[in-house]
């Protein structure tokens, strides 16, 4: 699979948001890779979003990495799930894209006793979920997508696309309601909006 370029990661972060979608989230393991297709994102405009963790240019150990290279993992711990980000946005501009849900494609497996017991489409179908399913955690915390063990590589070209409020927000007055989710229509993985 080819690895994505690092020149990809630095376009605007919505057009990133919705340029990941399709791509393929390539987990490596020593007994067997794990591939799943990116179909969930949200994006998060740094400073000037209320929904951001950056909010305002707020720097902290937690989001030091946002304001670095884009195309490296800010990984964060969400009640008892590790949500796994891709930072973007220019050096110093704390933006990233939140990867919501994803398609296994392979190691279904691998997936399974990760996720024992749980039904296929809601092994990976949320963000706490999918860092479950393919073995993220806090230690690839500020991790370069250009190496090993976590990679986004090429994928599924004419995806179609629709956009809508994110979700979990509800404290971040008018931020709650930009249209910042970006999916896969009508892919069985995509989060439930409640």
């Amino acid at each position: 699979m080819k690895r994505l370029e690092l020149a990809f990661y630095e376009q605007p972060t919505l057009d990133l948001a919705r340029a990941l979608l399709g791509q393929y989230l390539v987990r490596r393991h020593p007994e067997g890779d794990i591939i799943a297709k990116i179909v969930e994102t949200e994006a998060y405009l740094g400073a000037i979003d209320r929904a951001a963790h950056s909010f305002g240019g707020r720097r902290t150990k937690r989001t030091e990495v946002m304001f670095g290279k884009p195309g490296h993992v800010y990984t964060y711990q969400m009640h008892t799930h590790t949500l796994l980000n891709v930072v973007s946005g220019p050096v110093g501009t704390p933006e990233a894209v939140l990867i919501r849900a994803v398609e296994p494609i392979q190691g279904h497996e691998w997936i399974a006793s990760n996720r024992p017991g749980v039904k296929r489409y809601d092994q990976t179908n949320g963000p706490g979920k999918l860092t479950k399913a393919l073995g993220i955690t806090m230690d690839l915390y500020g991790h370069s997508f250009q190496q090993d063990p976590l990679y986004i590589a090429e994928g599924e070209a004419g995806v179609v696309i629709e956009a809508g409020p994110r979700i979990g927000i509800p404290n971040t007055g008018e931020a709650r309601d930009y249209p910042y989710r970006f999916f896969e229509r009508d892919n069985p993985y995509v989060s439930k909006f409640r």
